[in-house]
């Protein structure tokens, strides 16, 4: 049974349509999805937390860090995605390079990225909304707006400790509604959003850049306090790590293959075009961010953009912004669905998970079961955990894939040097899945261990049904003869 373990699927670039899915993208359709869900928490929320409690003013530089480690990563999603068309991402990629355990590993992990990620920037949303409703004198309870048990201050001044976070639970239903009735209806929505978010960007520099201080950029890289990754060059490192939930994006495009017209094609320039954009987008915002606000007012701050508008004091131009940002966050939501689903729908088609994940509606030929459980669980994490916590596990989820893809990229050039590849790696099959693997295991081991312990925790979660279910359920394992040799690629 063990030498399954190993197992590889054979790669089939001009294999037939087995999803069901519709395939509605395009190369723009898929720029907008990746833009779409990088420009969010990671803009809108992580900043000011990893601006506060990290690395201060030289936040900047902790995303051009995470950008540098995530291009090449990048790089070698785009060089697989040519080469495997498929929805399944990183899982896909790692079945194919590095057999049926390490797709498992990598498969649930993503399971664990994508929910936590969609909770984070869910409770994000939530800070959002409260506060361009208080502008227009409507006011949420703080006990509904926060993890429970954390302590709040009421209207009257007493405190309390709150209840959960109850507005998270409406944008995560928004968008399953969206997804469940169908992905070309919905990617319309999609892209309408990305381009009235990329509107308020620029609105909001244009806006903050005069009241940019230059005094808050001294000194740029704050005094470590004596504590690991509490400013500090090790805390722009650490600060880096939860950076790299900011750059998400080019994950969720690859996970829309089967969604995607020409794919081989496709994917590859949506991904990298998706990242440059992004990266340069992150980079200037979060100078204008600590230069406008002292980074220490920042720090547990989950709406920081509120924090800087309310500093620039323009009331009316301060709700545009913030009504455009709770707008903005459906695009962010609608990737991260999208993505967790279609990573469902691989595992479930390779019957490492039960057939109820690949179930599609009979109308949308969409996975509704897949949704309406993420919404579920997704909903509850948001609901009851702080975004901080959301933002490292996620990240270290993130990372975990990253360094995978790139040795798939590594194993597959020299087991299947002559495949077909629409788009090739520069530098030889070396040079960046190395760079890759050593930039983003420097962030990893920059994080806490309790984050290492949650990720540990998932993992040996995962062990366990993959050994008391998947692997007697493998669709590989059913369809291949019994020696341990690979299948043929």
């Amino acid at each position: 049974m063990m030498s399954f373990l190993w197992r590889k699927k054979a790669i089939v670039p001009n294999a037939p349509e087995t999803t069901g899915l519709k395939r509605v993208f395009g190369p723009w359709q898929l720029i907008a999805m990746g833009v779409g869900v990088t420009i969010g928490a990671g803009l809108f929320s992580l900043t000011g937390v990893a601006a506060g409690l990290y690395a201060g003013s030289a936040i900047p530089l902790s995303f051009f860090i995470a950008a540098i480690a995530a291009s090449f990563a990048g790089l070698c999603y785009a060089e697989l995605a040519g080469m495997i068309p498929s929805g399944g991402s990183a899982y896909s990629y790692a079945y194919a390079a590095l057999g049926e355990l390490v797709a498992w590993i990598i498969g649930w992990d993503l399971v664990l990225e994508y929910s936590v990620s969609t909770a984070a920037v869910a409770s994000s949303w939530s800070g959002y909304m409260a506060s361009f409703l208080k502008g227009w004198g409507i006011v949420i309870d703080p006990r509904f707006l926060n993890p429970p048990m954390t302590l709040v201050t009421l209207a009257d001044g007493s405190t309390a400790h709150a209840w959960f976070n109850a507005p998270c639970l409406v944008i995560l239903w928004l968008v399953t509604a969206m997804l469940v009735r169908g992905m070309s209806e919905s990617s319309r929505i999609n892209s309408l959003v990305v381009i009235v978010k990329l509107c308020v960007l620029v609105g909001m520099i244009i806006a903050c850049a005069p009241h940019v201080q230059l005094s808050h950029f001294h000194p740029f890289i704050p005094q470590n306090t004596g504590h690991f990754g509490v400013f500090g060059f090790s805390g722009v490192m650490r600060a880096a790590g939860m950076a790299f939930l900011a750059y998400i994006g080019f994950d969720i495009v690859s996970t829309a293959a089967h969604d995607t017209a020409n794919p081989q094609r496709t994917m590859p320039l949506a991904i990298l075009g998706s990242q440059i954009i992004c990266a340069i987008i992150y980079v200037i915002f979060s100078a204008v961010f600590v230069g406008v606000v002292d980074y220490h007012r920042f720090a547990n701050d989950p709406s920081p953009v509120a924090t800087v508008m309310d500093v620039i004091n323009l009331p009316w131009l301060s709700l545009f912004i913030k009504g455009g940002i709770c707008l903005g966050y459906i695009s962010v939501v609608y990737g991260l669905l999208v993505g967790q689903s279609r990573i469902l729908l691989s595992m479930s088609q390779d019957g490492l998970l039960p057939a109820f994940f690949h179930k599609l509606g009979k109308k949308s030929k969409t996975p509704i079961p897949s949704h309406l459980l993420t919404f579920a669980v997704s909903g509850t994490l948001a609901a009851c955990l702080p975004i901080g916590v959301l933002a490292n596990m996620a990240s270290i989820g993130t990372l975990t894939a990253f360094v995978i893809v790139c040795g798939g990229v590594i194993a597959l050039r020299f087991k299947a040097p002559n495949a077909h590849r629409t788009f090739r790696l520069p530098g030889g099959p070396l040079l960046v899945p190395c760079l890759g693997i050593l930039s983003c295991g420097a962030v990893m081991l920059s994080m806490s261990g309790l984050t290492w312990l949650r990720l540990f925790v998932w993992l040996a979660i995962g062990a366990v049904v993959y050994f008391a279910y998947s692997i007697r359920h493998s669709h590989l394992r059913q369809e291949t003869p019994a020696s341990g040799s690979d299948q043929a690629i």
